[in-house]
């Protein structure tokens, strides 16, 4: 049954989503966010399926940012899957894979870094149109990274499901102060709600 799920995640996960209505809704809350999760066949296998993940502000028009990869593959208890995440040693050569697939055709393991606390559990539970996926850090941990000179530390996690013949997905990522706990930036009222537009192939 885990391979069953693991497949339908992986074609689940691959394609360029958009939070449009979201962000007309409440542009107060939420911003035009456009999010690519290219599949990386280089990195992949039937036993586990890796991603680019990027994304831009629709709005902004500047390039897309947060270069980072997701691999997900079976899990050790029934109805679990696992991810994790990396960071990439140049993200720069990579900025828009999302849309250009031929930057990630050379994407080799060496240039995954590796995160703290970046693993992640997987629950799923079949509905009537497919499957139904939860994702988070394992205990509720905060992966952390450096950036600008500073440790940052974020909390990973997201649900994709069938609905009204697409897919939505909905991202928990936020920026958090470790000391406080509290939210800094990104799904500060509650996740991004995006909405698959484009399906990519494997």
């Amino acid at each position: 049954m885990s391979n069953a799920a693991l497949t339908t995640l992986a074609h689940y996960l691959a394609g360029e989503f958009e939070n449009a209505d979201q962000a007309a809704a409440s542009p107060a809350w939420y911003v035009h966010l456009r999010l690519w999760q290219r599949p990386v066949p280089s990195l992949s296998s039937s036993e586990v399926f890796t991603f680019l993940l990027e994304q831009a502000n629709v709005i902004s028009g500047k390039p897309p940012y947060r270069q980072r990869i997701l691999q997900i593959r079976a899990g050790e208890e029934a109805g679990q899957l696992r991810g994790q995440y990396f960071a990439l040693s140049d993200p720069l050569k990579y900025r828009g894979a999302g849309s250009n697939p031929a930057l990630v055709e050379n994407l080799s393991k060496r240039e995954l870094v590796v995160l703290p606390n970046s693993g992640a559990l997987i629950q799923y539970q079949a509905v009537a149109a497919g499957y139904s996926f939860q994702s988070a850090l394992k205990d509720g941990e905060l992966c952390s990274f450096d950036y600008d000179g500073q440790r940052r530390y974020v909390y990973l996690g997201f649900d994709i499901a069938p609905q009204a013949n697409t897919l939505l997905l909905q991202t928990y990522d936020k920026g958090i102060d470790p000391d406080t706990g509290r939210g800094l930036w990104g799904a500060l009222m509650g996740p991004f709600q995006m909405i698959k537009q484009e399906t990519f192939d494997w």
